[in-house]
């Protein structure tokens, strides 16, 4: 199926990738597998070989999706200069260096270069699309589009508006995005890290803090949250568990009765760095923990199991219909 707006005025069928590292190479395979023209920017000389071979290893996931992955790179180009790569776009994805001249250079390329149409969105996972926008003449064209790694498989993409970005924009964004089978959220303000970094961020210190204080190792710890937590935010999200861990009361209850003896344990959660003695100790129980299989073979089992886990909520559809 190919990606189309509700905006009758723009269809979405050319899309540039900008920068073809794992976030470029995982957009570049769903939206080709949406029917998708792609144009992939990148300077590097091994680009061409390095995507190729990127999307041989998610063609797997994507098929387990359920989409058409027979040719897929058959609409697939790829063009070194810029400006030129987003000359017919319909969508400009860029997932460039997270460096802000390096990603205002770029912009500032491409707003004179894309059609006046372009739905411009930067996967930028902690620059504000404010201070990129900086650089541009109409900062109101630029949003935040960021996924959740691996872009192809997890729904979420978090998109976050600058202080010019207009609401057509939002919309546009949200619309196309939706159209892909993603489950976007528009954020109501800048932050930084956006907020599914900032609440993975918060949860991987504690459990560095753990791991480091001897209280448990790294796999008995992954395999805590996978048997716990893990599987409660899958199917209700934090708010969510708690207002039905208070009972009939819901929410309010639990914070009466619990919130307190909560909230009397965060000065006690860690603060911890990563020195020299963490990051030995890190990566000597990562190899005990993982040994000596490829990534890419963890990555694809990973992929695997997270299928199956979203193809059993999605018979549950009335998961989060309200009361």
């Amino acid at each position: 199926m190919n990606a189309h707006g509700t905006d009758a005025h723009t269809t979405y069928r050319r899309a540039t990738v900008i920068g073809g590292g794992v976030i470029g190479i995982s957009w570049t395979g769903l939206f080709l597998a949406h029917g998708m023209d792609v144009v992939v920017n990148d300077p590097r000389p091994d680009a061409e070989e390095l995507v190729l071979a990127g999307l041989d290893e998610i063609t797997p996931a994507l098929a387990q999706l359920g989409l058409p992955t027979v040719d897929l790179t058959a609409r697939l180009h790829f063009e070194a200069d810029l400006a030129t790569a987003v000359t017919d776009a319909d969508i400009v994805q860029e997932n460039g260096p997270e460096r802000l001249a390096v990603k205002q250079e770029i912009w500032r390329t491409v707003e004179q270069a894309a059609p006046a149409h372009a739905l411009l969105a930067t996967s930028t996972s902690g620059i504000p699309a404010t201070a990129i926008a900086q650089a541009m003449r109409q900062p109101e064209r630029l949003v935040v589009g960021h996924p959740f790694n691996p872009p192809h498989l997890v729904p979420l993409v978090e998109i976050v508006p600058g202080e010019r970005t207009s609401a057509h924009t939002l919309r546009q964004a949200h619309d196309f995005y939706t159209a892909l089978g993603k489950k976007p959220q528009i954020l109501r303000k800048e932050i930084p890290g956006f907020v599914a970094n900032r609440l993975q961020s918060a949860l991987f210190r504690e459990c560095v803090h753990l791991v480091t204080e001897g209280v448990v190792t790294e796999a008995e710890l992954d395999e805590i949250v996978t048997d716990s937590i893990g599987l409660r935010w899958a199917t209700a999200g934090p708010f969510r568990t708690f207002h039905l861990g208070g009972g009939p009361g819901g929410l309010p209850h639990f914070i009466q009765h619990l919130g307190r003896a909560m909230e009397a344990s965060w000065p006690g959660l860690g603060s911890p760095t990563f020195d020299e003695p963490t990051v030995a100790l890190l990566t000597e129980q990562a190899e005990q923990a993982f040994g000596d299989a490829p990534v890419g073979e963890l990555a694809a089992r990973r992929d695997r199991a997270q299928i199956s886990l979203m193809r059993a909520l999605a018979k549950t559809p009335d998961m989060h219909a309200q009361a």
